[in-house]
């Protein structure tokens, strides 16, 4: 973790991807709390892939952006929240939605366009809501709902509830002009929001080199004097002792935070494909280096090497998650669609509304 005492606004080491793939030091941390995070990585990673699987053979119609990967940021980040604090996603968020609840049936039945998604099948992967378990929303308007994250954020601190606000957001999504009136807001007013940038290096398919003078996104904050963390967004503890300071300081003195975790997709921009043919700098070799710093393999052979957990233990847990995300697919699939008279009821109001 680094914060101002000693960073220069530059990501070092957290860029080489053939770093940081020995497992965690989980020195006092209970088992309990490791084994929901690794449950909950795992589930992650199993319905992203089918998702990817499903879109790649034709059984999904609508485009699905990906995270595998990077499923330690959502992870630890949601251990420090509560289901009446209000988080919003962006694009890519299934992570987000399902480290708060988790319901792969409906996220399935979403990108399905079924009756029983999220949106009731009328929205697909981007456009996802479960406000009972704390998820307000996500769009795929870039930068879209940070803003709506800090007025989410003013509500609580006037409804004086403690909770706080939540706004994932991609390094090329702080290029946008509202994070910068968001983070000046947040500042000003003292709102309780935590922002979350998932530094990947990539903005659809150009990489930061191309589009920032500096590799690090914390200069942001520490313009508008936000405290910030910058971590191995691959290092579910690392990313979880950061979201734990923040969020504390948050709920006490209605501040906003900052979290800059830097992780990588394994998949391209959008859908299965890997896109080493139209990245930059994206090579297969670099997937791969990745790949082996891999957030569920580290916190799993961290908890072997601790003796916490066995081989028998995960393979027990990976065909437990493999059952019940079969069993959501296959209701999801056997589903209905909405009736086609939603298409303009859930659009237009049924009230005033002249023919």
């Amino acid at each position: 973790m680094m914060n101002k005492e000693n960073y220069n606004f530059s990501l070092g080491e957290f860029v080489c991807s053939d770093a940081y793939h020995e497992p965690l030091d989980l020195t006092g941390w209970l088992l309990d709390d490791l084994i929901s995070s690794l449950t909950s990585m795992l589930r992650i990673r199993i319905v992203e892939r089918r998702l990817a699987d499903s879109r790649r053979n034709g059984l999904i119609g609508g485009p699905v952006h990906l995270g595998v990967g990077q499923e330690a940021v959502a992870v630890g980040v949601s251990a420090a929240l509560r289901t009446t604090d209000r988080v919003f996603g962006a694009h890519r968020s299934h992570s987000h939605l399902l480290a708060l609840s988790a319901n792969a049936h409906k996220l399935f039945a979403e990108t399905l366009g079924k009756e029983t998604g999220y949106s009731k099948g009328m929205g697909g992967s981007m456009h996802l809501w479960d406000q009972p378990n704390g998820f307000y929303g996500s769009v795929p308007i870039v930068a879209g709902t940070v803003p709506l994250a800090v007025g989410a954020g003013l509500a609580a601190k006037m409804q004086k509830s403690g909770d706080v606000a939540v706004s994932y957001l991609g390094d090329g999504a702080i290029e946008e002009g509202v994070v910068h009136e968001s983070l000046n807001l947040a500042r000003i007013q003292n709102i309780p929001v935590i922002f979350v940038v998932e530094n990947n290096f990539f903005a659809s398919h150009m990489h930061i080199s191309l589009r920032q003078p500096r590799d690090s996104t914390a200069r942001f904050a520490a313009a508008h004097d936000i405290p910030w963390r910058v971590v191995d967004g691959n290092n579910v503890i690392a990313v979880a002792e950061a979201a734990n300071a923040l969020v504390k300081q948050a709920r006490q003195e209605s501040g906003p935070g900052f979290i800059e975790a830097v992780t990588y997709r394994w998949y391209g921009h959008v859908d299965w494909r890997e896109d080493i043919d139209v990245g930059v700098n994206r090579s297969q070799q670099e997937i791969e280096n990745w790949r082996a710093r891999d957030p569920i393999r580290r916190l799993r052979e961290g908890m072997m090497a601790a003796e916490m957990w066995s081989e028998e233990e995960n393979r027990l847990l990976e065909e437990t998650l493999q059952f019940e995300i079969d069993a959501a697919w296959e209701q999801a699939m056997n589903d209905p669609y909405p009736h086609e008279s939603a298409l303009l009821e859930r659009v237009y109001a049924s009230r005033g509304v002249r023919a």
